[in-house]
């Protein structure tokens, strides 16, 4: 195992954006940026014994910080959405950015994506830190946070999150990779199998945001419990599915909340690599951007349609109207602890 480190660029301020790199014996590499926190590149193994990498990104830093899809990035304070861009808190009303409509997405205008994170090699992991100050986006309380990334010998990605806060807050955190299994840029992922270990489904309106029921997915569209590909239920007419061109959906999980639980697997016939995914998160929402033919990601490769699914592990959205819901309220002194991790392997 070993770890790397070299400049991927340099910000307007003159500060310098680095790229960790970990790697493993067996040849597998995921790369790693402080700018962001960004998962830039997964290489793994696939039937033949080529590596191929398996998440969407850029090459250059530039299009990184144009970047409004968070390829890669570690999304906070608060993933998902925030209806009408508001909360209440012990009693106070926070007013936030409302960047998406009338409802405020991922963090604000500025999250957690666009911020120069402090890195350390820590071994064979890299941990990044940061400290979110009181007000930063109108979220009270200052935040301090650590996501420690480390690549297994088994091609096991984890994704680790600690955070406190000095006075009582809310968090929601996740990272939005964007996940094609057959390698980023080999087209679309509507044939790849995809089976989540979830029963019920928070339910959203036309804007995306959760209406606070918790249903059923037997008989629907978003019946993924025992397996089936990305594409066969995507122009479905009901989930709102057809009105969001495609998935962008919170499940709730089978396991109990806080204990690690393998809740997803997703496969490529095509190549045979295999993606499980283990948390300890209550929901995981599956999204997969229906087209991105005005993007050009690595190596200059235009994605084109359904080039890509997300499994974001996270709290769901819209918790603090929802009291139904698990809570996403920190305590002032309180420690937040999470772990995802994302195992690469291939199928026979």
């Amino acid at each position: 195992m070993s770890v790397s480190v070299s400049e991927f660029g340099k910000l307007p301020s003159g500060e310098a954006v680095l790229r960790y790199t970990i790697a493993n014996s067996s040849g597998a590499r995921v790369s790693l940026m402080n700018y962001g926190a960004i998962w830039q590149t997964m290489f793994v193994p696939n039937r033949k014994g080529d590596l191929v990498d398996v998440v969407l990104g850029y090459d250059t830093l530039e299009e990184y910080q144009k970047n409004t899809m968070y390829f890669g990035a570690t999304i906070g304070r608060v993933a998902n959405r925030i209806k009408n861009a508001r909360f209440s808190l012990n009693g106070k009303e926070y007013q936030l950015a409302a960047n998406n409509g009338a409802n405020c997405l991922h963090g604000g205008l500025a999250g957690f994506d666009k911020k120069l994170w402090n890195a350390e090699v820590d071994g064979d992991s890299v941990i990044f830190t940061l400290t979110s100050p009181d007000g930063d986006e109108n979220f009270p309380g200052e935040l301090s946070v650590a996501v420690l990334y480390s690549l297994s010998e088994e091609n096991a990605l984890s994704i680790r999150y600690l955070l406190n806060s000095d006075s009582d807050t809310i968090q929601n955190m996740t990272n939005h990779a964007y996940f094609n299994l057959g390698g980023q840029g080999s087209g679309s992922v509507l044939d790849h199998i995809l089976r989540i270990d979830a029963n019920r489904c928070t339910p959203v309106d036309k804007q995306v945001v959760p209406t606070g029921e918790i249903s059923s997915v037997f008989g629907t569209p978003l019946d993924f419990t025992k397996g089936k590909p990305i594409g066969q239920d995507i122009a479905a007419k009901s989930q709102l599915i057809d009105v969001l061109g495609g998935f962008d959906h919170n499940f709730v999980l089978n396991h109990k909340e806080g204990e690690m639980a393998k809740i997803a697997t997703a496969s490529d016939p095509k190549g045979g690599v295999a993606m499980d995914v283990y948390t300890d998160q209550p929901g995981v929402q599956l999204f997969t951007p229906p087209d991105l033919s005005h993007t050009t990601g690595k190596e200059g490769v235009r994605y084109g349609k359904y080039p890509a699914f997300c499994l974001e592990t996270q709290h769901f959205a819209n918790a603090m109207d929802n009291p139904n819901f698990p809570s996403i309220v920190l305590h002032a002194g309180e420690v937040f602890s999470s772990e995802t991790i994302y195992h690469f392997r291939i199928e026979k």
